[in-house]
């Protein structure tokens, strides 16, 4: 896969490639959640993401969801595994697919000040 043009930003939606991965890593390519602050993002060519799924029954109580809209331009309604926090190489990134609204980003950080004890 090619290196995206762009530089990824936090709260944008990508499409992203997961393999190869092990375990109970998420697989394929599938959209992810730019969670970086964008200073960090001018400093490693490491993306922190989280992963997106639209396999919505099988949503925990932490995960958020996330309703199709023009704006993040999402496939179809998905929720965010926000307990599969990964950084990936840029290299990984295929497309920019659209961005997040501050509330779910909101409900993010919220989720990682718990996960991190912050």
């Amino acid at each position: 896969m090619n290196s995206i043009d762009t530089h990824p930003k936090y709260g944008e939606v990508y499409l992203v490639n997961f393999d190869p991965s092990t375990g109970h890593e998420y697989q394929k390519m599938r959209p992810a959640i730019v969670i970086q602050s964008d200073d960090q993002l001018k400093r490693t060519s490491l993306v922190t993401i989280m992963p997106l799924t639209s396999q919505i029954r099988k949503k925990w109580p932490e995960d958020i969801l996330v309703k199709k809209n023009h704006s993040n331009c999402l496939f179809a309604d998905s929720i965010i595994k926000v307990h599969s926090i990964a950084s990936f190489d840029k290299a990984r990134f295929i497309k920019k697919i659209g961005v997040l609204d501050k509330q779910t980003m909101d409900e993010i950080k919220t989720y990682l000040k718990i996960h991190f004890g912050l």
